[in-house]
């Protein structure tokens, strides 16, 4: 038995140390991404790849006038194509999960606090726009009926940004699986999903950077099937009265994120899953997000949080098993 998985190691090293690295990168989605993979074929696919993210935002991108997710939130109700339906799917379940604190139908408070397609700086809303707002916000506001998404109430608008960049990370990883390829790291945003192994033969190693004073400039996930996104209060915000309102919209209180958090990142099996929670979990906090992970054992999640305690001070803290390589 011992001399077959030697064999058997052997012949996976060799496997992969024969297939070329290839990697491609650009921008797209506002962002940029960054495909790793291995192959014996060095034909780029990277036309491909870049054609995904063009159909990808035909569905769901805010900055197209004629995309599906404009013309729904112009009118009453929309037939979906297949990405929008997976994406709208995934964020009605999480929806439920977290009981809200996870809704694409934030956009009309996203734009109001000035971080949608027209930036603004404002400053804070008035409570009185942040209530009536409040009215056009609610995942149970939409219904799903075979291929078409409906309205319950005008006014009601859906973003989802907050969960599309994992998406498009999905659909690439299943592309290159099509094209037989089982070794690849997949990074939209920083949104990222790996299987299988570099050209090393090791796990992929991503990057998780560090704030606490004499910890080292970061901590390495070693990955091989799984997914990992991150959410923080450092990219998009504004200062005002001594408070940094930072881009994540709390859907049940209107409020932008003011809280100590200033990233988490956040493991599952899918980025898919991974972007959306990294939304919730940022809102719930460090305890509360912990104890919401330990709670749901079937989402497989994991957490890493960094937050300024009580005195100012950058700590850090994460879940049970959070560094184990997936």
């Amino acid at each position: 038995m011992k001399g077959l998985f030697l064999l058997l190691s052997i012949c996976l090293t060799v496997s992969v140390s024969a297939q070329k690295a290839i990697t491609v990168s650009g921008k797209a989605q506002g962002t940029y991404y960054v495909v790793k993979y291995l192959g014996r074929d060095t034909v780029s696919l990277q036309p491909e790849i870049e054609a995904i993210f063009r159909q990808i935002d035909r569905s769901l991108s805010l900055y197209i006038p004629s995309s599906l997710i404009n013309r729904f939130n112009k009118g009453d109700k929309i037939m979906m194509d297949d990405h929008m339906r997976a994406v709208v799917k995934k964020a009605q379940e999480v929806s439920r999960v977290t009981g809200g604190l996870f809704d694409i139908t934030v956009k009309p408070l996203v734009d109001l606090w000035g971080f949608g397609v027209v930036r603004h700086n404002n400053g804070r809303p008035s409570e009185d726009a942040i209530r009536r707002t409040l009215r056009q916000v609610d995942y149970q506001n939409l219904t799903l009926r075979a291929r078409y998404l409906i309205k319950k109430q005008p006014g009601v608008e859906i973003d989802c940004n907050g969960i599309a960049q994992g998406y498009t990370s999905d659909v690439i990883a299943k592309f290159l699986l099509s094209r037989g390829i089982s070794n690849y790291l997949v990074d939209v945003g920083g949104e990222l999903v790996a299987l299988g192994n570099n050209e090393q033969g090791k796990p992929w190693s991503v990057g998780i950077e560090r704030l606490q004073r004499g910890s080292g400039p970061q901590n390495l996930l070693m990955m091989t099937n799984g997914a990992v996104a991150t959410s923080g209060n450092y990219q998009r915000f504004f200062e005002e009265g001594g408070s940094r309102f930072a881009h994540t919209i709390n859907p049940r209180t209107g409020e932008a994120i003011h809280n100590n958090i200033i990233s988490v990142t956040v493991t599952a099996p899918d980025a898919i899953t991974a972007d959306a929670y990294d939304n919730a979990l940022i809102l719930l906090g460090v305890d509360k997000g912990l104890e919401f992970i330990r709670d749901h054992p079937r989402l497989n999640l994991g957490a890493f949080y960094i937050y300024k305690d009580a005195d100012g001070q950058v700590r850090e803290k994460y879940s049970e098993g959070f560094f184990e390589q997936r």
